[in-house]
């Protein structure tokens, strides 16, 4: 009975991996919008073009954000997105204090940071998946391979 139940969850991988990347992908790029343009919420997180960390963040979170939600470049856009989230982690939290989870005084906040990192870094390894437009990408390079 269990085998039978991985059996058919495995058949989902394709569709749960581009779903997952899709949604790390928008919300990703979503942070990035806020950072930048201030949209769709004002938040803290607001810095607008001016700011020269808060600039090329938001620009690498919007950029890296689309393309990992269209699932184009993905391994590429994955590692930078997951560096710059190591590097958020290890400039802006983890100087405030050792535990990621709760928010300062008592934790240093990047549990997000964190959890961004990760998911991209596993993104780095196993693509954009099935329905991504790296996999059309990949068919039409063989079909064309097919022909010559």
């Amino acid at each position: 009975m269990a085998s039978n139940l991985g059996v058919r969850l495995t058949s989902y991988s394709p569709v749960v991996l581009s779903l997952f990347r899709l949604v790390y992908g928008l919300l990703f790029a979503g942070y990035g919008s806020i950072s930048l343009f201030g949209w769709p919420v004002r938040t803290k997180f607001f810095v607008g073009f001016w700011s020269w960390p808060g600039t090329y963040a938001g620009l690498i979170e919007v950029t890296t954000g689309l393309l990992i939600a269209a699932g184009l470049f993905t391994p590429v856009a994955a590692f930078i997105a997951s560096g710059e989230m190591a590097v958020a982690y290890f400039w802006m939290h983890q100087p405030q204090a050792l535990i990621p989870i709760a928010d300062p005084p008592q934790g240093n906040g990047g549990a997000l940071a964190i959890l961004f990192c990760f998911a991209f870094f596993l993104l780095v390894f196993t693509g954009g998946g099935r329905y991504s437009l790296d996999a059309v990408l990949r068919a039409r390079a063989a079909g064309r391979m097919r022909r010559t």
